[in-house]
Formats: structure tokens, sequence, C-alpha cells
């Protein structure tokens, strides 16, 4: 494994204690990021903007700064990537939708803001399904992400570019959005670590769907990433009231400590009662839960009374037809 390499496979949390400790350089991680991305875009088509120039500028100023003991934020010279949904200042942000094909913010979206203040260099966009509202990751601007373990099948959506990108080594951490599973479905598809925080948790100012309706009441905004230490290190940095969302509240995150086993109290199902599962996602499910009982911890085996599958919509006449965004192309 080349030195470069060596920089791609470590969590977030590890590349920020690389540079602070000046183990490795925030130019020599940015590099190697690029240097991946470079290697394995082609076949997932999960950046779809590169903002290499401005990434190694902000690289070696992160590294001049440390040289000069000054102070530093908890991602110093930490690269990552943010989901195209998101406004990021001089960088085009479609939103997956021809509309915005040429759109270029002249501010960063809120999270993309807190990110670069707290000394995270931002990589590029990834990919989502237009408006961010499909289960896939395939747009008329981009076309479609494909999966970094079996391109010939999706990444899931619509932060499909985020978890494949992430998954494949090439961004240690990226932002999704979720309205009705855009981070869960793609960290499953992808094998990834993400997660929709509580309602008014993270503010979706500079996000591109508009503030009010039910859609924005559901949608949430979290890190997604390939260890669950750096989306403990993340969602304090992006959490906090911002003024412009009258949707978030001031909640004070405790520091997030490791608890042991026998602390936990864990529920699992192996069928929501709506959709059924494959056979091997059933005993994967069983399998951790097993390992959770053995550990010490409480786990019972239980699920909520059955709703109306959030897979449904309602059609003109009131009744539940298929959600219209379902593709297995």
């Amino acid at each position: 494994m080349s030195a470069n390499q060596s920089l791609c496979n470590v969590s977030a949390t590890t590349l920020a204690r690389l540079i602070r400790t000046k183990k490795a350089s925030a130019e020599d991680v940015v590099t190697a990021h690029v240097e991946r991305i470079t290697e394995l875009n082609p076949r997932l088509n999960a950046v779809v903007q590169l903002c290499l120039e401005r990434a190694l500028e902000e690289a070696r100023a992160a590294d001049t700064q440390l040289a000069n003991s000054a102070s530093t934020g908890p991602l110093h010279g930490v690269p990552f990537t943010i989901k195209d949904s998101f406004d990021t200042a001089g960088v085009i942000s479609t939103g997956g939708t021809k509309g915005r094909a040429a759109f270029v913010p002249g501010e960063d979206a809120t999270v993309v803001s807190r990110l670069r203040t707290a000394g995270g260099i931002l990589l590029g966009k990834t990919n989502t399904a237009e408006l961010t509202m499909a289960f896939e990751t395939d747009n008329l601007v981009y076309g479609r992400t494909n999966n970094p373990h079996d391109p010939a099948r999706t990444s899931g959506g619509s932060s499909g570019g985020a978890a494949a990108i992430v998954a494949a080594e090439a961004s240690p951490f990226d932002i999704g959005s979720d309205t009705g599973g855009s981070i869960r479905i793609p960290s499953h598809f992808c094998g990834t670590a993400g997660f929709k925080p509580t309602a008014g948790l993270v503010p979706k100012t500079g996000h591109i769907l508009p503030f009010g309706g039910i859609v924005d009441a559901m949608t949430q905004i979290g890190p997604m990433a390939r260890r669950v230490e750096d989306l403990a290190l993340i969602l304090p940095i992006i959490a906090g009231v911002d003024q412009r969302d009258p949707a978030t509240v001031p909640v004070v995150l405790p520091p997030w400590e490791p608890t042991g086993l026998k602390a936990l109290r864990l529920a699992f199902m192996t069928d929501n009662g709506l959709v059924e599962p494959v056979a091997v996602v059933k005993e994967a499910v069983r399998s951790a839960a097993n390992i959770f009982a053995e550990s010490g911890a409480q786990v019972k085996q239980i699920r909520p009374p059955e709703s109306r599958s959030p897979l449904t919509w309602p059609s003109p006449s009131g009744q539940p037809m298929a959600a219209p965004c379902l593709s297995t192309r």
C-alpha cells in the first residue's frame, strides 16, 4: 500500500489527528484523495464537480497555519465532499436539476460554512437524485451514480454520490440529506455509516428543498462516513441554531463517549410488515443482534405497529399507489 493510499483508508478523526500532530500534511492528504477520485470516479460517477486548485491552495494554507502555531479547528486540513443539493460558494450547485445546471451560489449552505470554519477543505460535489426526490441517484445533468462494490448496481439515493465516494475511500466524509431514506438507503447499499438527526438539530439553510410543508418537515441533514466515530466528530460541528432556518432549536449536544454494551437496550426487527427484505439482509440483522446480545446488551426483537408504507403515495383517487421514484435500471 502506497503512502498516499494509506491516507485514504483511515477515518476523518484519524486524519485530523495526523495533521494536527504534523505526521501528515494537509496537502498530502488532499492530494491523496484527489488522486483516488481521479482513479475511481470514471466508473462511479459520484463526484460531479472537483474543486482541485482551491482545495490544494487551502491545504497549503492550512499547513502554513499549523507551522506558525495558529489555532486550528477540529477538522483542520481534513478534506470532504458535499452532496450537490447544498449550495457551495463559487462552485456549480445543481441539485440534480437542469434548471440549475450552471447555477453558482454566492455563499455556502450553513453546514458547508460550518465545516469550512472548522478547518475542513471542500474537495467537490457529489451526485444526487433530481431535487433529492428519488431512491436512486440519477439525473438529467450528470447521469447515474454506480455502486462502488458493483458498478452494475445502484448506489441508492438520493445521497448516492456521497455514499459511493466515501465507501470507495476517496472522501473521508460527506453530508447527506434525508426525507424518506436518502441518507439511510445509500448508506445501506454502499456499506457506510449514516445518521439522520432529530428534526431541528441541523439547519437546512442553503439546501435545495424550500422551507415549509411536509417535505421540509421530514427532511433532515446528517453526516455520512465509513466509521461511527466520524459521525460523532462531525455532527456537533454542523448542528446548532441558524436564524435563517426557523425549524432549528437550541439543543446542546453532550460530548460523545463510548458506552459499555451492558448499558444498552436495543430493539431490532427483520421485517417491518410492509416491505420484506431479502433473506441475506434478515440474516445480517439477526447476526448483528446476536453479537450485541452475546456482548451483554439487552436485546429484544420487536417492531412498531404497522402504518402506511413510506414507499406509497396517495393517488388522485385517494388510494395508495407505488412511489414514482423507484427504479431498477
